[in-house]
């Protein structure tokens, strides 16, 4: 559903003028009140969308181009922080995952890498060939497409090693994808730290990682602010990971000091650490029917 971040940017673009479809499984009553309040130009409209399914995400373009003719922006906003019923530490098959011991595979990465992926693919086909009568992608005519990673895409974390490695996958996605801005498509990513949006804040098992007292929450418009930059600065490159802990940062791709310790920390995060260590305890960890 379209919440924290992805709200907030359709939000912004929606107030400089821009046009914008909403491509999820459900609104939220704030992403409704924005579909209220912009009905004529700029507009914003709902597409029901599960970005798990490639035929969805087909028909989200189809309507972008139906409703406003063209696409210039894209990003795929969607993710999910390693729940129980997806996450590395209750296999498939054990009672609290929904992911099938038969399925070949996990809903967390079909969310936060499959999904990106695929629809980065689809933007850059629609950019190099749009409808008739829509000039191409070019140099001149520039398109961007933004992801929103995290500070997870260059630090490790055994409490959630799926969400970790969903995040460096897209970091590689968007540093190979650097040279695209030679031809006029941009791709680059944000990758905020702690967020204080429903992702965190709607999960008690993550909120018990957080001290509210001490570690540093930014905000989902600030996130959405740096987005923006990343579509509008000359400087902002194709390739580039902006870093957002609560300082913006450029994270380099070889030898890079790492993000502030001091912004990073979760000051409870031995208690996810404990949760594992609690799990691989018991008998039978990772046997089917087992939690």
């Amino acid at each position: 559903m379209v919440a924290g971040i992805n709200y907030w940017f359709a939000k912004l673009l929606l107030q400089r003028g821009c046009n914008v479809l909403i491509a999820d499984i459900a609104l939220l009553p704030e992403a409704k009140v924005l579909l209220e309040q912009y009905t004529s130009q700029p507009r914003a409209i709902f597409h029901n969308t599960d970005v798990t399914s490639w035929p969805d995400l087909d028909s989200m373009f189809d309507a972008g181009v139906t409703a406003f003719g063209n696409i210039d922006l894209v990003c795929p906003g969607a993710g999910i922080y390693e729940p129980h019923w997806s996450n590395f530490w209750h296999p498939p098959g054990t009672s609290v995952s929904k992911d099938a011991v038969d399925g070949g595979r996990y809903s967390i990465l079909d969310i936060n890498v499959t999904h990106p992926t695929r629809v980065t693919q689809m933007a850059i086909s629609h950019f190099l060939n749009p409808p008739p009568g829509i000039e191409k992608v070019s140099p001149a005519n520039p398109k961007r497409i933004v992801h929103i990673s995290s500070v997870a895409g260059h630090v490790s974390g055994l409490a959630n090693p799926m969400y970790i490695a969903s995040k460096h996958a897209m970091h590689g996605l968007v540093r190979s994808l650097a040279m695209l801005e030679t031809i006029g498509i941009r791709v680059n990513a944000v990758a905020p730290g702690l967020v204080k949006t429903p992702l965190w804040t709607d999960h008690p098992e993550k909120m018990k990682l957080v001290n509210e007292d001490k570690d540093q929450f930014c905000t989902p418009e600030q996130i959405a602010d740096s987005m923006l930059r990343l579509c509008e600065k000359e400087d902002m490159v194709g390739g580039i990971i902006l870093e957002v802990l609560p300082q913006e940062r450029i994270v380099q791709e070889y030898n890079d000091p790492g993000p502030n310790p001091e912004h990073l920390s979760l000051s409870n995060g031995r208690k996810g650490v404990e949760d594992v260590f609690g799990w691989l305890g018991k008998a039978g960890w990772g046997v089917k029917g087992n939690v």
